[in-house]
């Protein structure tokens, strides 16, 4: 009854099989493991951020260039206060606001992008206090280059005069000619009048869409592991079934089709109902033959 198994046809299916389903469960492992990691990251970035509070801050050149194990440390910095610009769009506590950007000229030469707080409403240049005067020194949380589009930063473009969509060098590069940190920092402690900042979490390391799309990947691919396995059941059960089908003798409704022979139509005429067919003729013959039988002969 399983020798079908043995054609061509069952052979090709098998070897798919075989080879299907190991891959669906590897690619939904790796899937997995990818959400994992996202989760671990999470963790150690919570982790990293509340110990990044009661540690004593350090140099900024010490903490550069910014990575996952930087990215909210505490750092200091010293120099006098530039240009300042606007990033609206940013909401703080479900709040719409803006965060008031001051480039900050170290004394090593380069420029500090320094977010020193936040003011609810829309981005207005004269709301936002003006920096202070002369040299100063600064602690906060280090923070990496923004992504337009990424973590709530806006995208859109045609910014009036004097704002800007993300903070990154390549956007703050068109507005001013400075030669800037690739890097920024948030304060402790906002000028007075505005909000802190809270340190953002490294990019990627967060519960964020992506993350959940891992998740959705691994139970796809685990999915598709299971449907393989019950269409190739489905395939072998209808298989031995039409086998113990033919065994038995039964055929299908449409064996007769298939046959290649045309049903019959009707059954042949025997020669008894031939000859009275030709001898019952219309009954009009009829009369005439009677009519000549009675007439009498002279």
């Amino acid at each position: 009854m399983y020798r079908f198994l043995l054609t061509p046809r069952w052979w090709g299916i098998n070897v798919f099989v075989l080879l299907a389903i190991p891959f669906c469960v590897f690619m939904g492992s790796w899937q997995l493991s990818r959400f994992e990691a996202r989760v671990d990251d999470h963790r150690s970035a919570e982790a990293q951020a509340d110990s990044a509070r009661t540690q004593a801050p350090r140099p900024l050149a010490e903490m550069l260039p910014v990575d996952k194990a930087t990215s909210g440390k505490r750092v200091t910095a010293s120099g006098r206060y530039g240009d300042q610009l606007l990033v609206p769009d940013r909401e703080l506590d479900g709040r719409a606001g803006f965060y008031v950007l001051t480039l900050l000229r170290t004394d090593g030469g380069r420029t500090l992008p320094v977010v020193r707080g936040w003011l609810p409403g829309k981005a207005d240049a004269a709301r936002a206090p003006a920096p202070p005067a002369g040299e100063v020194s600064v602690t906060g949380a280090l923070q990496a280059p923004e992504t337009p589009g990424d973590n709530g930063v806006s995208a859109r473009g045609g910014l009036p005069p004097g704002q800007t969509g993300a903070i990154s060098t390549a956007s703050l590069v068109n507005l001013v000619s400075d030669d800037l940190y690739d890097a920024w920092v948030t304060l402790d402690t906002a000028d007075s009048g505005m909000t802190a900042v809270p340190a953002r979490a490294p990019s990627g390391t967060g519960l964020d869409l992506k993350a959940f799309q891992n998740l959705g990947y691994t139970g796809e691919w685990f999915v598709f592991a299971g449907f393989v396995v019950f269409m190739w059941f489905r395939l072998l059960r209808r298989e031995i079934e039409f086998a113990r089908d033919a065994e038995l003798g039964i055929t299908g409704p449409d064996a007769s089709a298939s046959s290649g022979s045309p049903a019959p139509t009707g059954s042949p005429a025997s020669p008894g109902s031939a000859a009275s067919s030709g001898s019952s003729g219309s009954p009009s013959a009829a009369q005439d033959a009677d009519v000549d039988a009675s007439t009498p002969v002279r």
